[in-house]
Formats: structure tokens, sequence, C-alpha cells
């Protein structure tokens, strides 16, 4: 009788797995999306504020952290503009020249020197011609016009404003000065 008992009941446990597991129906599945999530583009049209919610706009007249409006536009007259009018913002202890060499050495070295004199290695290598010293006579350059030229970019030279912060310019803007200071002695 035990046996019958203990068999009966290991059948009917058996029974009961396997009549759970029917293949021809779909199991159950809680929370499909965390499974099957769906894929969205970073910069796709959102329709998850479809009436217009004003909240994904950004204020009228602000601007992001850590950014300040540069006013002067990219033209000629703004070049002169910048090159008459513009000075730094940065005072006499806020100039770090270490740090303005390490970011002159990144950005402009390859083609000013890393003295200023327009012998950087792209030019030694023939790739770029053209590249004056900042020391030639013809050349009056100021603090306005070399941070005009940084942020714009001028003739074959691009823009640096977007790999440089506004401080980092300024840093850049006076290590230049400081070469060409040397440059002329």
């Amino acid at each position: 009788m035990k046996t019958t008992l203990k068999i009966s009941v290991v059948l009917l446990m058996l029974f009961s797995i396997v009549s759970c597991n029917k293949k021809t129906r779909r199991n159950y599945q809680y929370m499909p999306n965390m499974y099957e999530s769906v894929g969205y583009e970073a910069y796709q049209e959102s329709d998850a504020f479809a009436n217009g919610v004003e909240a994904q706009l950004p204020v009228e007249g602000t601007i992001p952290r850590g950014y300040s409006l540069y006013e002067i536009e990219d033209t000629n007259e703004g070049y002169e503009y910048a090159k008459a009018n513009l000075t730094s913002p940065l005072d006499s202890t806020a100039v770090d020249y270490a740090r303005g060499k390490e970011l002159y050495d990144i950005y402009c070295g390859i083609c000013h020197g890393t003295k200023g004199a327009g012998q950087g290695y792209l030019v030694k290598r023939e790739k770029i011609l053209g590249v004056p010293s900042y020391a030639d006579a013809g050349r009056a350059i100021t603090t306005g016009s070399i941070y005009h030229v940084i942020y714009y970019g001028k003739n074959s030279m691009g823009s640096y404003a977007n790999f440089m912060s506004e401080e980092e310019r300024w840093q850049v803007v006076a290590y230049v000065e400081k070469l060409k200071a040397d440059l002329e002695k």
C-alpha cells in the first residue's frame, strides 16, 4: 500500500508538471516592454508631448550654464571691431601661462610652431603653407583679433570654439601674446 501511494503521488506530481507546459499555447509574459524594448533614435521627433508642452523648450533669452554669448559677428567688420575693442576678461592673476602653453601646443602648435614663428610640424612637412610668424611686421595682431580668430577661424584655419571653453580660449590668447612679445625681443 505504501508503494502504491508513493507511486501515485509521484505520478500525480509528474502529470501536473507536464500538464502546465503546453507547447501549443503561448506562455504569459509579464511586463513585455522589459523583454522587447522599443528602440528610439536619440534625435528623432517625439510625440511624448504632442500638445506642444513648453517643458521641452528652453526659456526665451536664456543661455546654457558655462556658456556666454560672443556677439561679434563673423565678418570682416566684426574682425576689425574685435581687433580694436575686445579685451581679455582675465586679470593678471588669472592668467596661467602653463595652461595656455598646454592648450596652445595641443591646438595651435601643429601649424604655428611651439614658438609662434609659423614653423609648425605641418608647415615643415609642407602639408599647409603660408602660416606667418606672430612677429611679422605686417601683422598687427591684438588681444581681440586673436580671440576672434580662435572663435571663428580665418582663411584656412578653422574655428576652435567647440574645442575650448571661453576661459581656455582666453588662456591661449594670453599665451600667444607672450609668444609674440618673446619673438619681438
